[in-house]
């Protein structure tokens, strides 16, 4: 991800989720995940295209789990985020708070 792109909010709750799930996550707990943090359930078409994009810009990777036979023997694909992935987030958090103005100053201000 390249200094002039930045992560849209969407992007910065599935990272949160991704670090907060830890290891192998799949789309479905984090879908779960992003669903607690939002308070309103998301599609998980929303949450793989999400991926796509993350593991496209290097913050994400995925790797294929073991099959089991629950899923009729079909493997899921599990999801981390890398190392990048947690710089861009801090980064994406400290612009925010750099730019947070809270409500109480404002209306100091008027």
């Amino acid at each position: 991800m390249g200094k002039e792109e930045r992560l849209q909010q969407f992007e910065r709750v599935v990272l949160q989720a991704l670090l907060q799930l830890g290891g192998d996550a799949y789309g479905m707990t984090i879908r779960r995940e992003v669903a607690r943090r939002n308070q309103r359930m998301v599609s998980i078409g929303s949450i793989y295209a999400t991926l796509a994009r993350l593991q496209q810009c290097g913050l994400v990777t995925s790797h294929p789990a073991a099959a089991s036979p629950e899923r009729g023997g079909r493997r899921r694909r599990c999801f981390r985020i890398q190392a990048s992935g947690v710089r861009a987030l801090h980064a994406a958090n400290a612009a925010t708070k750099a730019t947070w103005i809270p409500v109480a100053m404002v209306g100091a201000q008027a």
